[in-house]
């Protein structure tokens, strides 16, 4: 048992007095009272089992509060209250369905010039009898840093229910801004004192007269306390979507991605920042004006892949790709008998600045992903990257049985010498290896046919067991890894591997920002459902963004025939419909010079180069404090071949920013597609001119619509559409 604070106890005494229920209702089997103490509302949701939720609604310091008027409507209720701090209004209301979910939003109107040096936590768990002390729970996950201001967890004392709480961050966005404050790390607590807390405001107070929310709360019930991890994993996949469909979204607008990709591509070829050139072979760097590092493999390979993406899609040839493959092989080491992350050729030049920057130092993903990469070329029938690959996994293999597939950090090459075991004191080393090792694998089996290697996949995916949320270190490999586990699904029809598949993927959304910072520097970019590279990272990264995103639209595409939980299938899409929408400010040609870092850490930032930053970072700091990332030039070749669905013989192409399957397009006749994700959620579909040619008439069907969908005439002769998930889409017009 946690120790109580007199504010906890205060309020559980209270509580427990029996004080008058201003509104009761129900919802399934769960029971929710409305209370006003001297200091706060309160609604006290009543659990099956006997256990008890107690949210704190609105608060004053000081036992001052008192009831203007309150206004009750079906669902629950609307409150003016007063305190000496000021004027707050409290909206709070019930959502049914299969989750019932408690919304409470208050806002504060300051009396005086006011400072906030400590605010409550919103939550307090207490039993039948109004004790705290007497209940138990577990927290399966919650904030970290600025992502999404959640809680997950159960109560199993009474054993009594789940909940999900998410703090709508973006609501907080002025009171953020007068205070000078960061909305990261609000949400948290121990228990059975949780929940959400105002940033303290020590230094910049909120201005009298001023309204400002300073809560926007919706919390998701399930009756469940689930009692393996497949259950608890689903649950939470559930409970997220449930909330997500509650929130006011964010609008997104559509970006001329095919102009952004024109203007990267040129400056990725053309600027000297960009390369540089070892015994007659031209690297790309891994950030721009970076000449102290030597080329690394996983650097020339995350560009030529998406590059390889695009000219597929377009027809192009572009001279550039010859010039990458070119220096692959020099990269193998014959007497290790395998792919280095470093350039042989240049090791020497690492000074051991950083602690894997050593001769033969190998970071445990750093191995597997270049293998992946180039099984990919080697499915495509490229030779060269096909003995490369065939060539190095005997010793990716010897590794993974050396390690019992378990990972370390980083490991010497040689000798299997483990330098860094653990990413942090008692946290274990990279853990979502084990998942991308099994993609390799897989694709192993894929190209050769022997059975020796769908084993190894076998064998290292089921030591995923038991992992969590615990199994995300690095998002884009757990975004392959979980691509791979469905299709051991698929091959094996084992559905242990779906229920791992479903845990990356809860470890991915678990480290999104479901809000956005609209304080500071985040006025000038969008953030909503960013993603955060590592579980630790202050930052969200171009890079892992755009491999997720391409490992989340090959997901939906191996998903095709599986029934696969709704709940991932609207996730996955609303990531990616949001992603297209964020990833043009990476670039900082997007962004004002003065939130950019004059001195990064690596190489230097050219704020008129389409090359993205690493880093777009909290509201209050700078970005580009890492370099400008050279390896995360994928992003627009990412998007342009999966979003702009291409017509023979017409001078438009069809634009949709969610993931779409089975287009067909044949010169004169009409199209088809199918729209992927959730009836529930809409997108944007644009037919975008390639001519100068006026647009025709165009008839567009949905298979939930009883007739054409409305048409918007928009900027550059184009035409936009509202589309929603989960539909067959119909295109005619006179050719």
């Amino acid at each position: 048992m946690n120790g109580l604070s007199p504010w906890a106890v205060s309020a559980a005494s209270e509580l427990a007095e029996g004080v008058p229920s201003l509104f009761e209702c129900t919802s399934g089997s769960f029971n929710f009272n409305m209370y006003n103490t001297p200091d706060a509302i309160w609604v006290v949701a009543g659990m099956p089992g006997g256990g008890q939720m107690a949210f704190r609604t609105a608060f004053s310091p000081g036992a001052s509060l008192e009831i203007s008027r309150y206004k009750t409507h079906e669902r629950g209720l609307d409150l003016w209250l007063s305190c000496d701090a000021g004027l707050l209004e409290t909206r709070i209301w019930i959502e049914e369905g299969e989750f019932p979910v408690l919304r409470y939003i208050t806002a504060l109107k300051p009396a005086h010039d006011l400072l906030v040096p400590f605010w409550p936590r919103d939550i307090l768990a207490i039993a039948k009898n109004g004790n705290a002390e007497n209940t138990a729970g577990q927290i399966h996950a919650s904030q970290w840093g600025t992502r999404s201001g959640f809680l997950y967890m159960s109560m199993s004392r009474p054993k009594s229910a789940s909940v999900l709480y998410l703090q709508n961050l973006t609501a907080l966005a002025d009171y953020c801004e007068q205070t000078q404050t960061s909305a990261g790390d609000s949400v948290g607590g121990n228990w059975p004192e949780l929940g959400f807390a105002l940033p303290a405001a020590n230094e910049k107070p909120l201005k009298a007269g001023k309204q400002v929310v300073i809560c926007d709360a919706l919390v998701a019930f399930d009756s469940e306390v689930p009692d393996d991890e497949p259950s608890m994993i689903r649950q939470y996949l559930n409970l997220l979507a449930r909330i997500y469909t509650l929130l006011s979204l964010p609008a997104t607008n559509y970006k001329p991605w095919p102009e952004v990709l024109d203007k990267g591509l040129a400056d990725l070829i053309d600027s000297p920042g960009c390369w540089t050139q070892v015994a007659g072979h031209r690297y790309f760097n891994a950030y721009v004006s970076d000449y102290n590092t030597p080329p690394e493999i996983m650097v020339q390979l995350a560009v030529l892949l998406p590059l390889l993406d695009y000219v597929e899609w377009s027809a192009r040839e572009l001279e550039v790709m010859r010039t990458i493959k070119a220096g692959l092989p020099e990269f193998y080491d014959p007497k290790l008998g395998t792919i280095t992350r470093w350039l042989p050729a240049a090791e020497d030049k690492l000074e051991g600045e950083e602690e894997q920057k050593e001769p033969g130092v190998m970071d445990s993903w750093y191995l597997h992903h270049p293998l992946l990469n180039l099984s990919r070329l080697a499915l495509k029938g490229d030779q060269v990257a096909k003995q490369l690959f065939l060539d190095s996994l005997d010793y990716a293999i010897k590794v993974a049985h050396h390690f019992n597939y378990d990972w370390p950090v980083f490991y010497k090459m040689d000798t299997l010498e483990v330098l860094k075991a653990e990413t942090a004191e008692g946290m274990g080393g990279e853990k979502d290896v084990a998942g991308i090792y099994a993609h390799v694998m897989l694709q192993a089996w894929e190209l050769t046919h022997k059975k020796r290697y769908l084993n190894e996949a076998e064998k290292a995916a089921q030591t995923l067991q038991g992992m969590g949320f615990r199994v995300f270190y690095q998002a884009n490999n757990t975004a392959f890894s979980s691509g791979a586990l469905l299709r051991l699904y698929k091959i094996t029809n084992k559905k242990v591997y779906l229920e791992l598949s479903y845990m990356c993927l809860a470890g991915i959304f678990r480290n999104t920002q479901l809000w956005d910072c609209n304080y500071g520097y985040g006025k000038n970019f969008p953030k909503f459902f960013a993603l955060y590279p590592l579980n630790d990272a202050p930052y969200t990264a171009v890079y892992e963004e755009q491999e997720v995103f391409c490992a989340m639209h090959d997901y939906l595409k191996h998903a095709e025939g599986v029934d696969l939980l709704p709940s991932v299938r609207l996730l996955i899409a609303e990531y990616i419909r949001y992603l297209v929408d964020r990833a043009v400010y990476y670039y900082p040609t997007m962004l004002p010079t003065e939130m950019l870092e004059g001195k990064p850490k690596i190489g230097e930032v050219d704020p008129k180069l389409w090359i993205a930053l690493e880093d777009l970072q909290d509201g209050w700091l700078k970005s580009g404090t890492v370099g400008q990332e050279v390896y995360g030039a994928g992003n627009a070749f990412g998007i342009l071949p999966r979003h702009y669905l291409q017509v023979p013989g017409e001078d438009f192409m069809v634009y949709v920013d969610y993931p779409t399957s089975r287009f067909t397009a044949s010169k004169g006749k009409n199209i088809h597609f199918q729209v992927l994700g959730d009836e529930r959620m809409s997108c944007r579909m644009m037919i975008v001119k390639t001519g100068n040619k006026k647009l025709p008439h165009f008839e567009v069907k949905g298979s939930h619509s009883s007739g054409p969908l409305q048409e918007k005439s928009v900027k550059d002769g184009n035409k936009e559409y509202q589309l929603n998930g989960n539909q067959k889409i119909s295109i005619k017009w006179n050719h």
